[in-house]
């Protein structure tokens, strides 16, 4: 991984973390703008981002489209890992193309997340058209989580339906300090198969997070994990 400086958006645990984690892996960390000091995105410029190659927005659904807008107009790439925004996704995408900026969000960050979409694809698929057989979505995140049903979640239903052809209903659990556990179940009258993700470490959102970073400097457009994914596949 090329040596980066970021900026940190959103100093919350996530924020902290890859603010951590980039430190470790010898970027240069530009900034952290917390609420306190980035009120509706006017926090964001030239000047306070520092120079930043690139930066990691992990903050609150009703504060993210503003943070991208300003990123953008400040000249800076940004990956988006804040969920629950997504009714503005299209509008801003839009904006950010037009603007010839750049930006890659994600609902979840982690490579198992992406392999697991995957096989939620393929899994509908195969099951579409043999009778008797249904589908549901469990997610289960610690108590402070904004969203239900999280972003992540909202993504593998829509892999799921794309193969099924319907929709699947989610049900979504908050308690304790879960990281986040997703479970695609299919059942049938005689057999059930449930494909399951859990995270163990917020930190593997922040590995994802920086790797993706990384990848995007030197891009124009707007992004997704599966794009980066393909990119370094590719190279």
């Amino acid at each position: 991984m090329t040596t980066r400086k970021i900026a940190v958006i959103g100093d919350g645990k996530m924020g902290k973390t890859i603010a951590e984690m980039a430190k470790k892996r010898g970027w240069t960390v530009t900034t952290v703008l917390g609420e306190k000091d980035n009120p509706d995105g006017s926090g964001i410029t030239r000047e306070s981002l520092k120079g930043a190659d690139v930066a990691i927005e992990f903050t609150e659904p009703k504060s993210a489209a503003r943070n991208i807008r300003a990123c953008v107009a400040a000249g800076c790439p940004v990956v988006v890992g804040t969920t629950g925004w997504y009714d503005s996704l299209d509008a801003v995408a839009a904006e950010v193309e037009q603007a010839n900026g750049t930006m890659l969000w994600s609902a979840n960050f982690s490579i198992g997340i992406q392999v697991f979409l995957d096989l939620a694809r393929r899994a509908g698929a195969l099951v579409a058209d043999i009778e008797g057989w249904d589908a549901h979505i469990v997610e289960t995140h610690h108590t402070a989580k904004k969203d239900a049903p999280s972003g992540t979640a909202i993504v593998i239903e829509q892999s799921a339906r794309e193969g099924l052809g319907r929709k699947v209903p989610i049900t979504s659990i908050r308690t304790g300090s879960v990281p986040g556990t997703h479970e695609l179940i299919l059942d049938s009258q005689s057999e059930q198969l449930s494909i399951t993700h859990t995270v163990r470490d917020r930190a593997v959102f922040a590995a994802g997070a920086l790797a993706a970073a990384d990848w995007l400097v030197g891009k124009r457009g707007v992004f997704t994990m599966r794009d980066f994914l393909a990119g370094v596949g590719d190279s």
